[in-house]
């Protein structure tokens, strides 16, 4: 939100040097060209919604069979991929198939036609075993049941076993599906969504592909559930992610908890060209990270070397200059396949569809595994991501002109200073080691060290309101923060199974440290001696006038905060067909932040919680081969950064969460359906008070005890048939006070997503289109303008278009048209910030 007397956002963040550098771009602005072409092409995408899935199935290909789309390569290579795809496995005797090669396979098969086809023009067979996989031999040799003893003379070659999805690890890639086959962002646990009894959602890598979703807030845009509440650009504190009413702050990289160090919108300039999922854990997760609101967790899953050779070279162009190169390969680096690396890079650059804006990102990835042993797996890898914008709004243009009346500005134009900028940079170095025993039991422990900087200078023209005649009266915010974090993470668990009164149980249990210290200078915000904010007339400002305040460094600010824990969760299996799940956490958290001013002021905020104890229950059960019913509870505790007017910090959230559900999954869990109540009950919610300032200069809160949160959620992801997926979601959530008024109603109640996809065959074959829809229902604010009236903004629909052709089976192309009908809206209530007119994306991508 920006900042007006009594709505100034949390200054928590100003500290740090890095240097101060005016910049400017000068880029000729083009408009998007002829790539709106063929929209009409797409209209197909969106047809025949609503069929049953069981019934769709059916019609579209033989029981059990399903799509593939496998390049030629080596048998061994191809058999391997064949076997990940379709969850079955496959003994291959090297003897066998050495130096033979396959023509891949297209199409939909059932598994044996499937076979047939791979190795076709081979003297080779499949046959299938009694566990349910399948060995290769020559044609017309003679079946046995038994061990065949070798010739004399002739060396026994032991059969290679390829694992397949059965090991139930979640990874996407490759899969093409819209759902995963595993989770344990909830509970540590390799569950199944369908076992686990929270809402999960899951955006894969097919369909960031698919919808061309490149940075996090593309992702959490369209995931279930979720909102963001964009009060201006990407790349400053403005833009809150909010789920079931309140702020997300819990962020995971592959499951480890990241401390936010009060600036938690760091994560959410993150480039997806490295991951290969995002995992949405919807309500209080206090078991995986013993702090939080009763959002969501969101947790990014980083791309992993695979066992064959495979690369990846992609172009991309689109309106506003937009331009996007990527790079990614992975291959096994010993003949035995025991080492394995993969680096992934990408480069961007593009305007805005606003004046002066210029952003560019730079990302690198690298990660090497090593089987030590046949049960000891090694991982070491690096990121680094940098995201530099210049011309930077942290808010749009007022809302109302100075007699009350609304403003209607253009779309293009910007708030922002010229010389406003934000800089962000963010590398990783992580390692981690992992043992499976005899017993299945496995132990992974995580080291990580996270080095962030961020440096925003703040000028934009949120203050005041216009005259309608003349144009005065506008007044620039301006400003400072910076910071260099610094996080180290050790992470370790233990997992496996437990037998008890003939049933298989589950156990997990871990513990996590991480530290984040930093030191720096703090800047003043908002006023400084001898500087004006003021702009003559808004009509005709170009960004460059008044120039930047002189905003040297007045003071230090040193920061620490660390979180201790360890936790314990057992999933006991009573029945086959129940199960029942507790754990819990203790959690110990403390930060400390000392400020030393110039002129001989300091303080000191010291703040801890020992000992702090999270619970978690949840029950399962399944009464049908599809269908499951669960309940969960969850406990709510979290530390506040929020101010009182006294400034004192308000007392911790706490609270209880509670949860029932059906799940259900279809087609080997290609197929997700889910359903959700739940409610929620909190004491000493943080409240903005209308026109108070915290003695610091943040936004003043109040705590509201007795606050209720209720809602209802209902998803489906996944494959539909073989050709067709979908992630289709309806949410609604409604958060009121003790007198049963509606809190935070700047974030919509109801809200509606759906993106599919269908890949044609016959005469399209090589086609696949789809297209989406995202619509919110009416979101709102009291005391807004100077006549202290309610702003409004209607519910809406944004609907986007994709298509792809596939020319061979190394190179595609896809077009992307977002905003299709070009829906004019504003993203929150706080300005006169829009969501982004229609664009256009052409992208080709080049397999190896």
């Amino acid at each position: 939100m920006a900042p007006r007397p009594g709505s100034c956002t949390d200054t928590q963040g100003n500290t740090t040097s890095a240097r101060y550098r005016p910049r400017r771009y000068l880029i000729n602005r083009k408009t998007p060209l002829a790539l709106a072409l063929r929209a009409a092409l797409l209209g197909g995408a969106l047809g025949a919604t609503g069929v049953l899935p069981q019934f769709a199935w059916a019609q579209a290909a033989p029981a059990g069979a399903r799509q593939y789309d496998i390049a030629p390569g080596t048998l061994d290579q191809t058999l391997g991929r064949f076997g990940r795809e379709a969850g079955v496995m496959i003994a291959i005797d090297p003897e066998l198939t050495g130096g033979l090669r396959s023509e891949g396979l297209r199409g939909t098969y059932t598994v044996p036609e499937a076979l047939s086809v791979l190795l076709s023009g081979q003297q080779l067979e499949a046959v299938s075993g009694p566990s349910g996989g399948y060995r290769l031999r020559r044609r017309n040799a003679v079946p046995t049941s038994a061990t065949v003893p070798a010739e004399p003379g002739v060396a026994t070659l032991a059969e290679v076993i390829v694992s397949t999805s059965a090991a139930r690890d979640g990874t996407t890639e490759g899969t093409g599906s819209y759902t995963t086959n595993a989770s344990n962002t909830a509970t540590r646990l390799g569950l199944t969504l369908r076992e686990t009894p929270q809402s999960v959602s899951v955006i894969t890598r097919q369909q960031m592909d698919d919808q061309g979703l490149t940075q996090l807030t593309d992702v959490l845009a369209q995931t279930p559930g979720l909102t963001v509440s964009q009060s201006g650009n990407l790349g400053s504190d403005s833009s809150a992610i909010y789920s079931r009413g309140f702020a997300v702050e819990n962020y995971q990289l592959d499951g480890v908890p990241q401390l936010n160090s009060n600036y938690n919108s760091l994560f959410q300039t993150a480039d997806m060209a490295i991951y290969d999922r995002v995992e949405v854990v919807r309500g209080a997760t206090g078991l995986m990270n013993g702090m939080g609101s009763p959002a969501a967790t969101i947790n990014l899953v980083r791309k992993k070397p695979t066992q064959d050779f495979q690369a990846s070279v992609s172009v991309e162009g689109g309106s506003w200059d937009y331009r996007r190169f990527g790079a990614d390969i992975s291959s096994p680096l010993n003949q035995a396949g025991t080492l394995r690396g993969r680096f992934v890079a990408a480069y961007q650059e593009n305007n805005g569809n606003v004046e002066r804006y210029h952003e560019k990102r730079e990302v690198f990835y690298g990660v090497v595994e090593a089987d030590i042993t046949p049960k000891t797996l090694a991982t070491v890898g690096f990121s680094y991501q940098s995201f530099d914008i210049t011309g930077i709004a942290r808010s749009g243009l007022p809302l109302y002109f100075d007699d009350g009346t609304r403003t209607a500005w253009s779309r293009s134009m910007s708030a922002a200073a010229d010389w406003a900028y934000s800089y962000r940079k963010s590398q990783t170095v992580f390692g981690s080691l992992e043992h499976r025993f005899d017993n299945n039991w496995r132990v992974k422990g995580t080291l990580s060290y996270d080095k962030t900087a961020f440096d925003e200078v703040l000028g934009y023209a949120g203050g005041g309101y216009p005259n309608q005649l003349t144009g005065a009266g506008v007044n620039l915010w301006a400003g400072r923060w910076s910071a260099k974090p610094e996080q180290t993470s050790v992470d370790l668990y233990a997992t496996g199974p437990l037998y008890l009164f003939g049933q298989e149980h589950e156990l997990v249990v871990g513990s996590t440290l991480a530290r984040t210290v930093f030191t720096g200078p703090t800047y003043g915000l908002w006023s400084f001696d001898g500087w004006s904010g003021d702009i003559a007339n808004i009509y005709t400002w170009n960004g460059s006038t008044p120039p930047a305040p002189n905003n040297p460094p007045n003071g230090k600010l040193a920061y620490t905060e660390q979180l201790t824990s360890a936790y314990a969760t057992a999933r006991l299996r009573p029945t086959d067909a129940l199960s029942v799940l507790l754990g819990a956490r203790v959690t110990s958290w403390r930060t400390n932040s000392t400020t030393s001013y110039d002129t001989g002021e300091s303080y000191v905020d010291d703040r801890k919680e020992n000992g702090k104890i999270t619970p978690y229950a949840g029950l399962v059960l399944d009464f049908s081969k599809h269908w499951s019913a669960y309940a969960s509870y969850t406990n709510i505790f979290k530390p506040q950064s929020n101010r009182a007017v006294n400034g004192d910090f308000l007392d911790p959230l706490i609270g209880n969460g509670y949860e029932i559900g059906t799940k259900s999954a279809f087609f080997d869990n290609r197929l997700n359906l889910s359903g959700a109540l739940y409610w929620i009950k909190q004491d000493n919610l943080a409240v903005a008070i209308p026109g108070a300032i915290a003695p610091d200069g943040s936004q003043a809160y109040y705590a509201a005890s007795g606050t209720k949160t209720k809602g209802f959620e209902l998803e489906a992801a996944g494959q539909i048939t073989p050709s067709w997926q979908a992630n289709i979601a309806f949410t609604r959530n409604l958060t009121t006070d003790a007198d049963g008024k509606a809190l935070n109603t700047n974030i919509p109640q109801d809200s509606f997503k759906l993106f599919t996809t269908y890949r044609f065959g016959g005469f399209a074959r090589g086609l696949t289109a789809g297209g989406g829809v995202r619509w919110q229902n009416q979101i709102y604010s009291e005391d807004m303008g100077p006549l202290g009236v309610r702003f409004t903004q209607g519910s809406y629909a944004v609907v986007d278009l994709m298509a792809r052709y596939q020319f061979t089976p190394k190179i595609a192309a896809t077009l992307n048209v977002y905003n299709l009908l070009d829906k004019n809206y504003y993203t929150s209530t706080s300005s006169s910030f829009y969501g982004t007119p229609r664009s256009v994306r052409l992208g080709l991508n080049v397999s190896y």
